[in-house]
């Protein structure tokens, strides 16, 4: 079943990202190439597709596991959590209809 992991980052969150971003996108290339990753991305901070010193505001990762408890395990192990960036995790299933 996939899952949605719904991160949200503590303020001014850009330096500890920069700390953290290599070891975060290895474990989601690492899924990807499982066939396991729908999506990945961060969400800027302001509408802009480049948001430079303005950041992110958090991530969404979508992604397949076994369970509700292994996805909570993969998010709990997430670099960015060790650097922290992110102040609140939330994991859900994630039904995909479209497209």
């Amino acid at each position: 079943m996939h899952y949605a992991i719904i991160s949200e980052d503590v303020a001014n969150s850009l330096a500890l990202r920069k700390t953290a971003r290599a070891d975060h996108l290895a474990r989601l290339e690492t899924l990807r190439e499982q066939g396991r990753l729908l999506l990945a991305g961060p969400h800027p901070a302001i509408d802009a597709e480049d948001p430079g010193e303005a950041g992110f505001t958090g991530s969404l990762v979508v992604a397949e596991f076994p369970s509700l408890e292994q996805a909570q395990a993969w998010a709990d192990a997430d670099p960015y959590i060790a650097a922290g960036v992110y102040a609140r995790v939330v994991v859900k299933p994630f039904k995909k209809v479209l497209p």
